[in-house]
C-alpha cells in the first residue's frame, strides 16, 4: 500500500499527502477532544506532488486534518482555502460523523474557519493484517442486500445499544435468520463515513443509505462505533457461520458534490486532479450528483486499490460492489472494459481471488454498459429486473424473454461466446420498490422525501391488484401474497447469482416510496415483529431446494443441448401439457403465459412450472420407467392455511420410485 496518511512509527507520526497544485500544505493537530487546534505545521514537499512531515513525539489516537492553499478559481477547479480544514483522504478514522453545514460551502474568505464543523481523522496504527482465505460465497449463491442501520434498528433480540451497527450482524439471533434463509454472502451498503446532500437539513431528513462518502477508507462512527476491528470481528463471525461479506463501495464521486457543495477533502487538495472535468474546466457529473471521481488519474487508481487492499488485508471480507462502475472504467470520459483500474482490480495479488459486482450504469455519455464489463466481474442484471416483473405484471409476450433470464441470460453476458453468467439477478433492490410494493402500488409514493414526489423512477413495472396501498380486503391480501411467492420463485430458479435485498422474503414495505434513501425511520427500519413469517418460511424453502438441487445454482448457461458427455439436453422448454414448446408458443403475443423448464442432471430432473395466468393450470409432466414426480417443496407445510393461488411457480423432482427423496428441501 502506499505510505500516503498518518502511518504510526516508534519516532513519531509521519504525515503524508499528495497534491500537484498546493503552493503550501499543512497538518493540523488537535486535543483529544478534538476541538481545539494545538498546533499547525507545515509539511515539505517531496517531489512528484508528494507533501509529507514526521511529527516526533505524536502517538496513536493523535486527532488531525489538512489545510492547502494555492490558488482560488472555482470556475477552473481550484478551491484552495487554508480555512476549509480538510480530511486526510487516506483517514482510517475519524472521531464523529459529517454534518452540514453551509459554512462548509462558503467561498473563500467569505466564511470562518471550519475546524469546528469538522471532524477529525485519527492516527491508527493497522492492526496485523487477517490470513486471506478463499471467500466463501462462489457465484450462483444468493447475496443478501442489507442496510446496516435499518436492518437491526428495530430487531427485538439484539441488545439496544448494538442496534444498527455492524456489530449486530454477529448476534446470535441475525446469523441464525441468515443461516435460515441459505444467505452465501452479505453485501453491506455502504458504511464508509457519508455526509447529507444539502438539501436534507433543512426538510429534517439524512441519507440513511451512505451512498455520499467523502472519503473512502474511514468507517462511519454510527455504524461501526468499533471501528476496524469492529467491522474485522462481524466478518469473523459471520465466515464462522459460513456466510461472506461484500462491501458495497463508492468510488464514483464524493459528498463535496457539485460547484456549490462543501470542501472536505479532496476538493480543498487539488480539485483538478482528483475530479473529472469538461473541456471548460467545469466538474463532470457522470453520477447525477454534481462531481465525478477522476477514476482515470493515477494517484486516484492507487487509492482505490488501497482501499480494496485494506478492508481485504485488514478486515477479509469477501469482495466488493462497486457502485455506478462505468466510472471506474472511463478514460478520458468513455468507458472502457479494458480501462487501467477495472484492470488493475481483478488482477491485484490481493485482490484477485475476491468477487467484483459492478453495478454496469452511470449516468454519463453511453453510461449503460450492462453485459461489457469483462471476467471476472459479475454484473447486476436490470433487464433480468425488468423482464420478471413485466411477466409477473401481465404484459403480453413475455414467455421467451421470461425463459432467456431464467436460463441465466445468454444475449446478455453470452456476447464473446462466454458459457458462464455473469448475472446478478434480482428483482428488487435497495433503489426501487420492495418486493411487497411491486404488488401493492402501481406509483411512487414519495412525498416524505419533500420533493412533491418528483424524485424516484416513474417506471416502476409494478402492479396494485385491484386497490393502491394497504388494503384490509382479505382476497386482495391472498393474491399479493401469492404474487411475492410467484416473483420470490422465479429468483431462485434462475442460472447466475441472485440477490434478495433484506426483507423482501418477509414482506417489508416502504409504503410505496421508491427513492427512500432519506428515510432513516419507519419506512425504511425493518419491522421484525411484523414480517410476514409464512412468505419467510417459503423463501427458506426455496434457498433450501436451490442448494439440495446444484443444477438451479450453475452458472453455466442453459443452452437446450446435452453437457460434455450425456445425451440428454441440460434443459427442455415444455408446454402445460408436457409437449415441446413451439414456435406458436413462444411467440405468442398474447394469452400464452405458461411454460414449463425441465432441467436435467445426473441426479434426476426437476421441472418448473410456471403459471402466469390465474386461472388454476394442471401441468403434465413427462414420465419415465422406474422414477416418479415428487414435490420439490411441500407448500403445505409452508403454511397449510395459504395455499398457493393459480398463478404461480411450483417445483417438482424427479427420484427413482421407492427411493427417499434426498436433499429434502422443505
Amino acid at each position: 500500500m502506499s505510505d500516503f496518511g498518518a502511518t504510526v512509527t516508534p519516532q513519531g507520526i509521519r504525515f503524508a499527502v499528495w497534491s500537484s497544485a498546493a503552493r503550501r500544505l499543512w497538518v493540523s493537530l488537535f486535543d483529544d477532544s478534538g476541538t481545539r487546534e494545538l498546533d499547525r505545521l507545515e509539511l515539505k514537499p517531496e517531489g512528484e506532488g508528494v507533501h509529507a512531515l514526521l511529527v516526533s513525539g505524536l502517538a496513536e489516537g493523535t486527532r488531525y486534518g489538512l489545510r492547502a492553499d494555492g490558488g482560488y478559481a472555482p470556475e477552473r477547479g481550484l478551491w484552495f482555502d487554508p480555512d476549509k480544514l480538510l480530511i486526510d483522504p487516506y483517514a482510517v478514522e475519524i472521531d464523529r460523523p459529517y454534518q452540514y453545514h453551509w459554512r462548509l460551502a462558503a467561498k473563500r474568505n467569505e466564511g470562518a474557519d471550519t475546524a469546528r464543523l469538522m471532524p477529525k481523522a485519527v492516527a491508527r496504527a493497522l492492526p496485523e493484517p487477517v490470513p486471506l482465505k478463499p471467500p466463501l460465497f462462489q457465484p450462483g449463491g444468493l447475496i443478501y442486500e442489507l442496510n446496516v442501520r435499518s436492518f437491526t434498528k428495530l430487531h427485538p433480540d439484539v441488545p439496544e445499544a448494538r442496534r444498527g451497527t455492524v456489530a449486530a450482524l454477529a448476534h446470535p439471533a441475525v446469523l441464525d435468520h441468515l443461516k435460515r434463509l441459505g444467505v452465501s454472502a452479505v453485501e453491506l451498503m455502504p458504511i464508509t463515513a457519508s455526509i447529507d446532500e444539502r438539501h436534507l437539513p433543512p426538510l429534517g431528513l439524512s441519507n440513511a443509505w451512505g451512498y455520499n462518502p467523502v472519503t473512502f477508507m474511514a468507517l462511519d462512527p454510527r455504524l461501526a462505533p468499533g471501528g476496524l476491528r469492529e467491522l474485522r470481528d462481524t466478518v469473523a463471525a459471520l465466515r464462522e457461520a459460513g456466510i461472506g461479506t461484500i462491501l458495497d463501495l463508492v468510488f464514483n464521486h464524493t459528498g463535496e458534490s457539485d460547484r456549490l457543495g462543501p470542501t472536505l477533502s479532496l476538493r480543498g487538495l487539488d480539485a483538478q486532479a482528483y475530479y473529472s472535468r469538461l473541456p471548460d474546466g467545469r466538474l463532470a457529473n457522470d453520477t447525477g450528483t454534481g462531481n465525478t471521481v477522476a477514476c482515470d488519474h493515477p494517484v486516484v487508481r492507487d487509492m482505490v486499490l488501497d482501499t480494496l487492499r485494506h478492508f481485504a488485508r485488514f478486515a477479509g471480507v469477501d469482495g466488493f460492489r462497486f457502485d455506478l462502475a462505468p466510472v471506474l472504467g472511463r478514460v478520458d470520459g468513455a468507458f472502457d472494459p479494458q480501462a487501467p483500474l477495472l484492470q488493475a482490480i481483478a488482477g491485484d495479488p490481493v485482490l484477485a481471488d475476491r468477487f467484483l459486482i459492478a453495478e454496469p450504469w452511470d449516468i454519463g455519455p453511453n453510461g449503460y454498459q450492462l453485459g461489457n464489463f469483462q471476467p471476472p466481474y459479475l454484473e447486476w442484471n436490470d433487464r433480468y429486473r425488468d423482464d420478471v416483473r413485466r411477466f409477473w405484471r401481465g404484459d403480453a409476450g413475455m414467455v421467451g424473454a421470461l425463459a432467456t433470464r431464467l436460463a441465466g441470460s445468454s444475449d446478455v453476458f453470452g456476447r464473446a461466446g462466454q458459457p458462464v453468467s455473469r448475472s446478478v439477478n434480482f428483482i428488487a433492490a435497495h433503489d426501487g420498490m420492495t418486493l411487497a410494493d411491486l404488488v401493492a402500488y402501481e406509483k411512487k409514493h414519495n412525498a416524505a422525501n419533500g420533493e412533491q414526489n418528483r424524485d424516484g423512477h416513474n417506471d416502476n413495472l409494478s402492479w396494485n391488484n385491484g386497490v393502491e396501498g394497504e388494503t384490509d380486503d382479505a382476497e386482495i391480501a391472498e393474491v399479493r401474497f401469492g404474487d411475492q411467492c410467484a416473483l420470490l420463485a422465479t429468483l431462485f430458479a434462475s442460472r447466475g447469482t441472485i440477490m434478495l435485498t433484506a426483507g423482501d422474503e418477509f414482506g417489508r414495505t416502504q409504503q410505496g416510496n421508491n427513492n427512500a434513501y432519506a428515510q432513516d425511520n419507519a419506512i425504511t427500519w425493518l419491522d421484525w415483529a411484523g414480517r410476514d413469517e409464512a412468505l419467510e418460511r417459503f423463501a427458506s424453502s426455496l434457498s433450501a431446494l436451490r442448494r439440495a438441487f446444484p443444477p438451479l445454482s450453475d452458472t453455466n448457461f442453459l443452452t437446450g443441448e446435452a453437457a460434455d458427455g450425456s445425451e440428454i439436453p441440460d434443459v427442455v422448454w415444455l408446454t402445460e401439457t408436457g409437449a415441446p414448446l413451439g414456435e406458436a408458443e413462444w411467440n405468442d403475443p398474447g394469452r400464452h403465459r405458461l411454460v414449463m423448464m425441465l432441467g436435467n442432471s445426473e441426479g434426476g430432473r426437476l421441472a418448473v412450472m410456471v403459471n402466469g395466468d390465474r386461472r388454476q393450470c394442471v401441468f403434465t409432466l413427462p414420465v419415465r420407467d422406474g422414477y416418479e414426480w415428487r414435490p420439490a417443496i411441500e407448500t403445505q407445510a409452508v403454511d397449510p392455511a395459504r395455499p398457493l393461488p393459480g398463478r404461480n411457480v411450483n417445483f417438482m423432482i424427479e427420484r427413482r420410485a421407492g427411493k427417499t427423496r434426498a436433499g429434502k428441501a422443505s
